[in-house]
């Protein structure tokens, strides 16, 4: 099942967190990093946040999280994990699918570190396509996918 999210909750922010900490803790570890900028948010700051989120339960369990922006057409999902322990049953892309189907835009995006083949290959199966590459401060090189249906 497929919820939005009262972040602002302190409890499910508690959730998102840990959802946040397994999966990030993994691509960090991918990545090649102990300097992985989303590890560094803290339950606090998921509360605070003016961004959507959306989780995928199994049972009682949150088992995915899909974090989104979405203003003036254009949707951008911030964040996508999947509990390690539901990692490889479609959650990612059925989280996917359900925002892409929620919101009314003419542009997506999303972006992921370059080594992350799994994400780019999830994004490229919902006719993402690669339009940047760069590297932030943090050294991690990233690329940048978007879908345009605006055209």
């Amino acid at each position: 099942m497929i919820a939005q999210l009262t972040h602002s909750n302190s409890d499910i922010a508690s959730h998102i967190y840990a959802v946040f900490q397994a999966s990030y803790k993994i691509e960090a570890a991918l990545i090649g990093t102990n300097n992985f900028p989303p590890l560094s948010r803290t339950p606090q700051d998921i509360a605070s946040s003016n961004s959507l989120f959306y989780g995928f339960y199994k049972g009682d369990s949150l088992a995915g999280v899909i974090e989104i922006t979405y203003q003036d057409n254009l949707l951008e999902i911030d964040s996508l994990t999947v509990a390690p322990e539901h990692f490889r049953k479609g959650i990612a892309g059925k989280l996917m699918e359900y925002v892409l189907n929620a919101f009314d835009f003419s542009k997506a995006t999303v972006e992921t570190a370059v080594v992350n083949a799994p994400s780019i290959r999830l994004y490229q199966k919902h006719d993402f396509n690669e339009f940047k590459r760069f590297t932030p401060s943090h050294g991690i090189e990233k690329v940048a996918l978007a879908l345009d249906l605006s055209s």
